[in-house]
């Protein structure tokens, strides 16, 4: 990695970092300056990371989503996005400590990794459905990372916590029942549609909807892993912490299916799987 790629990533770690200390202190006490602060922090730790994402496509010419390097920059873009927007949507601020650190461990993660070089993409991902495939998968990925960060936080506390925080969220109680619902459905959005592209672009290239790839089959128990606390939610026995353990089991099926799929045989042939 060059010696201004070695800068960016030091100056985007500083900025996560900056911003997952402002969270944790605003979770400690009320500020209203905090409010202002953390988000802005956030924000200027995004640009810095889309920026290096941007840098790599311009000198490569080509998207930098190969390799698990890259995808870890795309993945902590991804999660402050989602978590931004959550924010702006919800009023709530209580998972912007456990979002900016996932942004911050999925960063310092990448500046370990030993595939930082440009690498060209093999024909196989030289296709149109490539970019698209990749960033709504992400995405879902970000939106189900945010909604285990609310499980985590609900089966700690599950009935609401009722504190006059307005710099946490508004209102008087703090419904994370409403916030691990918004996050799960837009995640599982996400996935659907990146399923469905991946089964189309699978059709245009190798002849067929669905190969039972590993990382296939992984992404499929993930998908019905959700599509079952849709269903679940409904159901009065299921409310609450069992809900939120779903969640969380969800959520490693996603993990797995991203950093795990060389555990298991025949990964080498797989295209879906960061060698």
């Amino acid at each position: 990695m060059s010696h201004p790629d070695e800068m960016l990533v030091g100056v985007t770690l500083a900025l996560y970092a900056i911003a997952t200390l402002l969270y944790g202190v605003m979770w400690a006490r009320a500020s209203s300056t905090l409010r202002y602060l953390a988000p802005a922090a956030l924000g200027a730790a995004l640009a810095a990371n889309a920026y290096q994402l941007v840098v790599r496509w311009l000198v490569s010419d080509q998207p930098p989503f190969k390799t698990l390097y890259e995808s870890l920059l795309l993945l902590a873009i991804c999660i402050a996005v989602v978590y931004l927007v959550l924010e702006a949507v919800y009023r709530a601020r209580i998972l912007g400590f456990p979002s900016a650190l996932g942004c911050l461990l999925t960063l310092t993660y990448a500046f370990f990794q030993q595939d930082k070089a440009l690498v060209n993409l093999p024909p196989a991902l030289q296709s149109g459905w490539f970019v698209p495939h990749v960033v709504v998968y992400f995405f879902g990925y970000a939106s189900l990372f945010v909604a285990a960060a609310a499980a985590s936080i609900y089966l700690l506390r599950s009935r609401p916590i009722d504190l006059n925080r307005p710099d946490l969220m508004r209102g008087g109680g703090i419904d994370l029942q409403s916030l691990l619902d918004g996050a799960v459905c837009f995640g599982f959005c996400l996935l659907t549609v990146g399923l469905l592209i991946g089964s189309i672009w699978a059709k245009a290239a190798w002849g067929d909807y669905w190969v039972w790839d590993p990382k296939e089959t992984w992404s499929l128990v993930s998908w019905l892993a959700f599509a079952a606390y849709l269903h679940l939610r409904r159901n009065r026995a299921w409310k609450g912490r069992r809900l939120a353990y779903l969640v969380l089991f969800g959520f490693a099926a996603v993990a797995f299916t991203y950093l795990g799929m060389q555990l298991l045989p025949g990964a080498e042939q797989s295209a879906h799987v960061y060698q």
